[in-house]
C-alpha cells in the first residue's frame, strides 16, 4: 500500500511540474507560437515581443523538460513541440478556458497570487 501511495505522490509531483512549466507566460507564449509549426528563435522573438535572451532561456527550459525539441538545418535551429499531446493539451485548455474564464478571472485565490508578485 505504501508503495502505491509513493508512486501516486511521485506522479502528482511530476504533473505539478508540468503545469508549473506551462504556467509561465513566456513559456506558454512560446508553446502557443509553436502550435503553428517549427520556428527559429528569431521568429519566436519577433512573434512574442520578448527579448532574445529571455526566449533563449525559456526555450532551454522547455527543451530540458521535454516539451519542445529542436533540429539544426544549416545555421538555423528550428524548435517545435515535442509531442502532439502537448499541442492537444494547449488546444483543450482553450476549450476549458472558454467555459471557465469568468470563474478564473474572479477567483480571489489566483488574484491574490498575482498581487503578491
Amino acid at each position: 500500500m505504501i508503495n502505491n501511495v509513493s508512486i501516486h505522490l511521485r506522479k502528482l509531483a511530476l504533473k505539478a511540474k508540468l503545469f508549473r512549466g506551462l504556467s509561465d507566460p513566456t513559456r506558454l507564449s512560446i508553446l502557443e507560437s509553436l502550435r503553428d509549426g517549427e520556428k527559429t528563435t528569431s521568429q519566436i522573438v519577433i512573434g512574442s515581443g520578448y527579448s532574445q535572451s529571455n526566449v533563449s532561456n525559456h526555450l532551454s527550459c522547455l527543451l530540458d523538460c521535454g516539451l519542445v525539441q529542436n533540429r539544426r538545418q544549416g545555421k538555423n535551429v528550428f524548435y517545435g513541440i515535442s509531442d502532439k499531446k502537448v499541442s492537444k493539451l494547449l488546444e483543450e485548455s482553450d476549450a476549458i478556458l472558454t467555459d471557465v474564464a469568468r470563474g478564473l478571472n474572479e477567483c480571489v485565490n489566483y488574484n491574490k497570487v498575482n498581487q503578491d508578485r
